[in-house]
């Protein structure tokens, strides 16, 4: 499985960052041609389900995922929500570790590891490559607001 990790650090204290990162609904936003549905009532926690539904009209895919681990920071440790991905297209599992930065802020890393089903390993460069471009662009925009 390709490997994936993106480190962004942001002014945000990491309460703050870790509710824009794990706020599903605005994940969606941040992918083109995206958008989250939400399976289970808030709030968020472990067992928590939604899909990323990507694509046009009748052309989608959808990427189920569970919470099966939910710890959001407290004080001066770090928060971690780790993601199993439960479709038919895409498996895999992602993390998400939000921890207090170095002189304040905070360190948001984003681990992630996918298989898109019908792709043999001779693909998993591009996977990787596009699946970094597209969640650091995403990272980003929900670091910003």
């Amino acid at each position: 499985m390709p490997g994936i990790r993106i480190v962004h650090r942001t002014p945000l204290p990491p309460t703050a960052a870790w509710s824009r990162v794990t706020d599903w609904e605005r994940h969606g936003a941040q992918v083109p041609l995206t958008r989250t549905i939400i399976a289970t009532a808030p709030p968020t926690g472990a067992g928590t389900r939604f899909t990323a539904r990507t694509g046009v009209g009748r052309m989608t895919f959808d990427d189920p995922m569970e919470v099966v681990l939910w710890r959001p920071p407290a004080e001066d440790s770090a928060g971690l929500v780790r993601l199993e991905k439960r479709g038919r297209a895409v498996t895999g599992w992602a993390e998400i570790e939000v921890r207090p930065g170095p002189g304040g802020g905070s360190l948001v890393e984003w681990r992630e590891e996918l298989r898109v089903r019908g792709l043999g390993r001779r693909f998993d460069p591009l996977v990787s490559a596009a699946g970094r471009v597209l969640f650091s662009r995403a990272l980003a925009r929900l670091l910003r607001g």
